[in-house]
């Protein structure tokens, strides 16, 4: 099979690796990829950007690819899938019609409550002033969404007045996420510990990936603005199997009978992210594909062929497949350019990668923001650079594993969060109290 994967950061060098494995795979090409690709066989990078859907279909017809599968959340939002489906061609990924549960909050918030899932109070403002008003009135702290995309940094949690008066002005007034801003979802801010679920959906079938927990704040501790993701480590204890079944029976179930009463014909991957309260699991957003970092941590355990089950997605014969999970726990440490999730300079030279899929058992690196500088040193070239990754028998050792992996790579101007799976240690312990 000829594959193509749309996107170019650490979910989509981790898809690529998976599927690289397959050995249904003669080929893979990655638009537009990173420096991941050097010495990777079967991979070869295409200077195509996810967003120019056009010329990705025109090249997938033209290169006879088998099945292309879509990282991102932007090219499945504005209808990549639509697209290709009308020119019978075999994609992974909602069409835009089922995406807008990422792509809308507002629709997202109006779906759940249809629906009986547990979700947060709120309340939808496409007038600043509207918006203002309502949150002067609202007891801090409390949540502001931005409506649409904006690469995991739309979400505010406002501690005071101030805070959430800023936050409304910045979205809706100065325009800093654009179209995505011009709507705002102000709600409930929820007392709990965050936890992401990924699940494979045919249409109607649907095969639960192991649960992980991402670290969105920059800084130790939660602190700081929000990112794309400092780190992630799966399985998350606090999904103890009851947890499991709660959230299966009360959020899932309801979701995907949901899709087909509303007619949205969901395939590929829906994300769930989860808050576990002391009143039990709600959910924060809907996203219509991977996450990032969760995918680096959720993918090295799947045993399964990856193909296969996409292709299942597709054809809405998931009934027919089951994932093999491998027991050992994962962790992902992401390494940032200093000064993320704000300005920061690229072009600093990496070193240290190979040595530490050498030296580190069970480890891989996935690049996320890397580029090859002239044929010969890889180079920082985004924000989140690289996501250490590590398998080990129990957490502790996969997080001593990963932070093994993050030292042994070097470049000028490295930061990382220090903390990457502290609440995980801190679930165990209790366990052992209990």
């Amino acid at each position: 099979m000829n594959i193509l994967v749309v996107g170019g950061g650490g979910r989509e060098h981790t898809l690529v690796w998976k599927i690289a494995q397959s050995p249904l795979v003669e080929k893979i090409y990655w638009a537009p990829g990173n420096a991941a690709a050097v010495g990777m066989k079967k991979v070869e990078t295409v200077n195509i950007k996810p967003e120019d859907i056009e010329v990705l279909l025109t090249f997938a017809v033209a290169n006879e690819i088998d099945l292309t599968v879509v990282g991102p959340e932007q090219p499945l939002v504005d209808g990549i899938a639509d697209k290709f489906q009308k020119e019978n061609l075999k994609i992974f990924g909602p069409k835009a019609q089922a995406a807008i549960l990422e792509g809308s909050k507002a629709f997202a918030k109006k779906f759940m409550m249809r629906q009986h899932i547990p979700t947060a109070l709120w309340r939808t403002f496409t007038d600043p002033k509207e918006a203002c008003a309502y949150f002067r009135l609202m007891e801090p702290p409390m949540v502001i969404k931005a409506d649409g995309l904006a690469a995991g940094k739309g979400v505010t949690v406002a501690l005071n007045n101030e805070m959430g008066i800023n936050a409304i002005n910045q979205a809706m007034r100065e325009g800093i996420f654009g179209e995505a801003g011009k709507k705002v979802v102000i709600e409930q801010f929820l007392e709990g510990e965050e936890v992401s679920i990924l699940t494979f959906v045919d249409g109607k079938n649907y095969i639960i990936m192991p649960s992980s927990q991402d670290h969105k704040l920059i800084y130790d501790g939660d602190k700081g603005p929000n990112t794309g993701g400092m780190g992630a480590y799966s399985p998350a204890p606090i999904v103890t199997d009851k947890m499991q079944q709660q959230i299966e029976e009360e959020i899932i179930k309801p979701t995907i009978n949901g899709l087909v009463e509303c007619e949205l014909d969901y395939r590929g991957v829906l994300y769930f992210g989860l808050i576990i309260t002391p009143n039990g699991p709600i959910v924060l957003e809907f996203n219509c594909r991977f996450g990032d970092p969760e995918s680096q941590v959720v993918i090295p355990r799947i045993k399964s062929d990856l193909v296969p089950i996409m292709l299942a997605c597709i054809d809405g014969t998931l009934n027919q497949h089951a994932l093999k999970i491998d027991p050992d726990p994962a962790v992902c440490v992401v390494l940032a350019s200093e000064g993320y999730p704000g300005k920061y300079e690229t072009g600093k030279v990496i070193t240290g990668i190979s040595r530490a899929e050498e030296e580190i058992p069970k480890s891989i690196v996935f690049h996320a923001g890397t580029k090859l500088d002239r044929g010969t040193h890889i180079v920082t070239s985004g924000g989140r650079v690289l996501g250490a990754t590590a398998l080990g028998k129990d957490i502790p050792s996969a997080i001593d594993r990963a932070y093994q992996v993050a030292g042994l790579i070097n470049f000028e101007g490295k930061y990382n969060r220090t903390d990457i799976g502290k609440k995980a240690l801190a679930h165990l312990e209790k366990g052992k109290e209990d």
